[in-house]
């Protein structure tokens, strides 16, 4: 925001100094430390919160009208022939005329402040918020409420153990859909074999297989007994 006008139009900024609104706002003095843990739970906001920002809004706007009285005042005088009142005597009386009336603001906001935090953004000790009823309803003593902790903290630990196992479990099924899987190609392709000796007259795929099974073991005994042979005559042939 610019300053008020050194002379002629109201909009041209003033040579001697910063504007008032470039200086900082400042906090309440009288703002309570006063937690106010359960009024912020019913408000959703800290009643401390609130009051600053009514004193900021407050102060801003004094700021403005200091301002807009002062560029009215060097309007006035530039319409006064021989005025020989610079704008930088009207900006030292502004602010020391603005210093007056926010030393006696914060004096008034201060009053304010305990009367609002005390009769509006104050909850009576008395009064329970509605979700906070259920205490009053069924009460317990600090023993009573560290056991209830102890048995949450043991429920909540074998919620955990039974969510791993869940988890467990879920991998474990998807092996065994896989293997599922696995068994049925398996046997559709045993059925497909089956299909196949009948079509070409090898009767019942199962007993052709354990009859092809047992000639397998027949040829495997005979390899051996020719096997055994072939190194008799070998070692008969050695020592001859």
């Amino acid at each position: 925001m610019s300053g008020p006008a050194a002379s002629g139009n109201a909009g041209e900024p003033c040579e001697t100094g910063p504007p008032l609104a470039a200086r900082p706002p400042q906090s309440p003095t009288a703002m309570s430390v006063d937690p106010m843990a359960y009024e912020t739970q019913f408000f959703g906001f800290t009643p401390q919160t609130c009051m600053l920002r009514i004193y900021i809004a407050f102060q801003d706007y004094l700021f403005e009208t200091m301002l807009v009285v002062e560029g009215v005042m060097l309007k006035k005088l530039d319409d006064i022939p021989g005025c020989k009142i610079s704008s930088s005597q009207i900006r030292k009386c502004t602010e020391k005329f603005l210093l007056f009336m926010k030393e006696h603001f914060d004096k008034l906001f201060a009053k304010m402040e305990e009367v609002l935090l005390q009769l509006v953004l104050n909850i009576p000790k008395h009064v329970l918020l509605p979700e906070d009823r259920v205490q009053e309803q069924y009460p317990c003593s600090k023993e009573e409420f560290q056991a209830l902790q102890d048995e949450l903290q043991q429920l909540r630990q074998q919620y955990r153990a039974e969510v791993a196992l869940e988890q467990a479990l879920l991998v474990e099924l998807e092996e065994q859909k896989i293997v599922k899987a696995e068994l049925e190609k398996t046997l559709q392709c045993f059925d497909e074999l089956d299909n196949i000796c009948r079509e070409h007259g090898a009767g019942n795929f199962k007993e052709s297989f354990a009859f092809l099974t047992q000639s397998c073991k027949k040829l495997q005994d005979v390899l051996k007994d020719v096997e055994e042979k072939s190194k008799k005559v070998k070692q008969h042939d050695q020592l001859m």
